[in-house]
């Protein structure tokens, strides 16, 4: 005679693990951490935007917020100050000088990486002592040399900025591919790929946030700059001049214009946010791209 027997019935957990039981505490406790530090930098540019929006009959008011937030100082700045062609002379001379660097110091790099040669190390010594020299200890001879050769103040500007942040840009890429292992070219090229081939296709894509890095502090570096353009652009109309150049003309002898000089200020930040809004994603593919065949 067969008899059924039953399964016993499963005991329901009624503790949990104590890491399981902290977890979300401590979630939230980086959470609040992480907006509290985000809070802290923003905080400047929400000063600056309520600055910006405040009319100029209450900037004296002892008030955090204004009484009457106006856009009379972000419209005045296209229709008067041709802040529109200083933002384009700034983006002209930030991303050629971008261009610049990043040409010359990725094959200066991959070079000084991969080949062992005779008097490599002072190479990289004598490229990175440049980098001891300031731009305002050679300003003189920096606009006498371009001023007597006639070459416009624009190009002018793109060079002087693409030589200055070279060697940075070198150095940090010269570390990025001696840490990315010879065996994925070498197997690479034995698939078929020749040298360029396994630069292109292995090399570059895993030293990406290299490149990135090196993309980042030019471009910023470059957009940032304000004495060299400031002396090389003197005579020039303000819709010629780089924006750091243009925004100075807020700041006069016995007065500030405080609503368009923040105003000014937060327009210059919005290019190198966009940058890094379509830059930020290709970083973290770019540290496992190439290596799966």
């Amino acid at each position: 005679m067969i008899t059924e027997t039953k399964p016993a019935p499963r005991l329901r957990a009624t503790a949990k693990p104590a890491s399981l039981a902290r977890r979300p505490l401590r979630t939230w406790f980086i959470a609040a951490a992480a907006y509290l530090i985000a809070l802290i930098f923003l905080l400047p540019y929400l000063e600056m935007l309520v600055m910006a929006g405040r009319p100029n009959s209450e900037l004296g008011d002892p008030t955090i917020l204004p009484k009457h937030f106006t856009f009379t100082n972000f419209t005045t700045l296209w229709s008067g100050g041709g802040l529109g062609g200083s933002i384009g002379t700034s983006l002209q001379i930030a991303a050629g000088a971008t261009v610049i660097v990043l040409l010359v110091a990725l094959p200066a790099a991959y070079c000084t990486a991969r080949r062992k040669f005779r008097g490599r190390t002072a190479f990289l010594l004598l490229v990175l002592a440049t980098q001891m020299f300031q731009p305002a200890a050679m300003l003189v001879g920096i606009q006498r040399e371009f001023t007597n050769f006639g070459v416009p103040p624009t190009l002018s500007l793109i060079i002087i900025n693409a030589g200055f942040n070279l060697a940075f840009a070198v150095w940090i890429l010269n570390a990025f591919f001696s840490s990315i292992p010879e065996e994925l070219e070498e197997a690479s090229m034995v698939d078929g790929l020749g040298r360029f081939g396994a630069l292109l296709r292995i090399t570059l894509p895993l030293a990406a946030p290299g490149i990135v890095t090196a993309l980042i502090f030019t471009f910023i570096s470059a957009w940032n700059e304000f004495l060299v353009a400031l002396t090389l652009s003197l005579g020039q109309q303000p819709s010629q001049q780089p924006l750091t150049v243009a925004i100075n003309q807020y700041i006069g002898e016995y007065s500030v214009d405080w609503g368009h000089l923040f105003a000014a200020g937060l327009v210059a930040t919005v290019p190198v946010i966009i940058l890094f809004a379509f830059i930020e994603r290709r970083v973290v593919s770019g540290l496992t791209a190439g290596a799966v065949k």
